[in-house]
């Protein structure tokens, strides 16, 4: 038998795993990638180092251009931030049934625990996730599977129901039991680090989509970074230190327009939306304000394709701008 696997590099999908490879079952996983997850935020894929120390295969799968339509109007609506929890569960096995037809395998199975995540892991979240992934009756969840009705899986006899787990709720002491057990040590972030949970940067997207029908990965990334400030039409974007500097100026839209002050250490930043005179002067402001110079005049550059002008501002308190901070 050949089962797919969603493994994410986290403890529960990994203890998933070992349950079904511990029932002689070949185990293929699937991870899934977005500019939202921050599990892998260091460089290291808990996801790759699971599959190398189990010697599976496995496929890394982008969600790609059309999850972010799910991002702006999710069927079963959002979480505690801009998080649309069950529609993503939804995307993923869908794509993850998809890819078993594809590969010829047998089942599906999660590291999925009944209760464990308040919008998308209680029944009927499950029961609802399963049948509009067109996986009804046909999706494992070996963790907490003696509380769920048999697969077809364990009908099959493909797996041992016996050799399943009744795990549930939010609590992680088996998890760690059996983490022990297994000699399992590295997995990543318990809560999944998402983004779109964060209500600092769910604010962020929901202003954005506020002025913008489209949002695009480019976009993503300048809302990950920097301090935002909405004035009417305009946004403002300030570097907090270089590294973010230099992103600013990388990856920011072709019309935006970049500014520095002039002879001291300064953010870097960007204006986006039809510029005028008051939101240049404006985000010059800004970007005095949060300089390092003890001048009461600052010149700042603004840039535009190869033109550059400068502006004279005076420097005003930041905390100033605090109303327009998103």
């Amino acid at each position: 038998m050949k089962a797919i696997a969603l493994l994410s590099g986290g403890l529960d999908s990994t203890l998933a795993v070992r349950i079904i490879l511990d029932q002689g079952i070949d185990v293929e996983a699937l991870k899934f990638t977005s500019p939202f997850c921050q599990c892998d935020n260091n460089g290291r894929c808990y996801s790759n180092e699971v599959a190398r120390e189990f010697n599976i295969p496995i496929k890394t799968m982008a969600k790609g251009e059309e999850y972010l339509e799910i991002i702006k109007n999710p069927k079963h609506g959002y979480g505690s931030g801009i998080n649309p929890c069950i529609d993503c569960r939804i995307f993923i096995l869908t794509k993850a049934r998809e890819y078993a037809e594809i590969t010829g395998a047998d089942f599906v199975f999660t590291g999925e625990v009944l209760g464990q995540r308040p919008m998308s892991q209680h029944r009927k979240a499950l029961e609802i996730i399963e049948r509009e992934a067109g996986l009804e009756g046909k999706l494992l969840r070996p963790l907490c599977a003696k509380y769920l009705p048999e697969t077809e899986a364990e009908k099959s006899g493909w797996v041992d129901r016996a050799m399943l787990l009744n795990i549930q709720g939010r609590g992680r002491r088996e998890q760690f039991k059996l983490a022990k057990k297994y000699n399992i040590n590295n997995f990543s972030c318990p809560a999944g680090g998402c983004l779109l949970t964060d209500k600092n940067f769910a604010g962020k997207i929901r202003d954005f989509l506020s002025y913008n029908e489209d949002i695009t990965y480019s976009d993503i990334a300048l809302l990950k970074i920097g301090r935002h400030f909405r004035w009417n039409k305009n946004k403002i974007i300030l570097g907090r230190n270089e590294q973010e500097n230099d992103a600013l100026k990388r990856i920011k839209n072709s019309n935006d327009l970049f500014f520095e002050a002039a002879g001291c250490m300064s953010p870097s930043a960007i204006l986006q939306g039809e510029a005028n005179p008051d939101s240049v002067r404006l985000c010059a402001e800004m970007t005095s304000a949060y300089s390092k110079t003890d001048k009461d005049k600052v010149d700042v550059n603004y840039y535009q394709h190869d033109k550059v002008t400068s502006i004279r501002v005076t420097k005003m308190d930041k905390n100033g701008f605090a109303g327009y901070k998103i």
